[in-house]
């Protein structure tokens, strides 16, 4: 428990969340065992002027993989992380200086499986309780930090689907310069949905993603459709 009242937000998001499975989130089934295990943290936060936002980083544009891709913090577990919601405190902490006594985690969801790379991703809802500055403390890693509000994600005019080279097509938002697409948006489509914030779009609104995008998600919305017979592999944890 937290010795800080909830928002009431809160309560229909989380009874939802209490009871979701993995397929909720995407069509690959994820191992007993095995995969190496990461964390990334849904941290949902308020501002007077635009309401309730969800934190994103962006990708600098010179890393190997995944370059210039919107994505939550996060990471793989390290031997002396407790859990799932450690690990992504504590790598959101090194990436934008997040202090995790300003969270407070309030579930940790289904684990996603990432084929390509073998990573088992746990993501960790939150709500930041005491928010306060972040930036990016490593850019070569991390060329840029967002607040994107909620009220700007579920506008019918800011969501399309994306369309990869490889042919698979998933969920995508268009918010503050960023275009969102792959695991992040994936997960982020299905907790709108979930916490009944989400508003009918037109999905026949399709962007072609350039030659040089990595490769997909393997976790899209499971209510979103694709177009390809296996999702060929994600945003790699840091």
């Amino acid at each position: 428990m937290t010795e800080y009242e909830l928002p009431t937000w809160c309560e229909p998001l989380l009874t939802r969340v209490r009871s979701a499975r993995t397929e909720d989130f995407t069509r690959v089934r994820t191992p007993a065992d095995g995969g190496r295990a990461s964390a990334v943290l849904v941290l949902l936060g308020e501002q007077p002027e635009h309401g309730l936002d969800v934190l994103i980083l962006q990708r600098a544009a010179t890393l190997r993989t995944h370059a210039g891709q919107p994505a939550f913090p996060g990471g793989a577990c390290d031997p002396d992380d407790e859990d799932a919601a450690a690990t992504a405190l504590r790598e959101a902490h090194e990436e934008v200086g997040l202090d995790p006594t300003s969270v407070t985690v309030l579930a940790q969801l289904p684990r996603l499986w990432i084929p390509v790379s073998d990573f088992v991703v746990t993501p960790v809802l939150a709500w930041w309780h005491r928010p306060h500055p972040v930036h990016s403390r490593e850019p070569a890693e991390v060329a840029h930090v967002a607040r994107l509000p909620i009220a700007e994600l579920v506008d019918p005019a800011n969501r399309v689907r994306v369309r990869h080279p490889s042919g698979w097509i998933g969920p995508a938002f268009q918010s503050r310069g960023m275009l969102v697409w792959g695991f992040t948006a994936g997960v982020l489509a299905t907790l709108l949905e979930m916490a009944g914030w989400a508003r009918p779009w037109p999905q026949d609104r399709i962007l072609d993603l350039p030659p040089t995008s990595p490769p997909p998600s393997p976790a899209p919305s499971a209510g979103e459709p694709d177009t390809a017979d296996e999702l060929t592999g994600p945003a790699t944890p840091s």
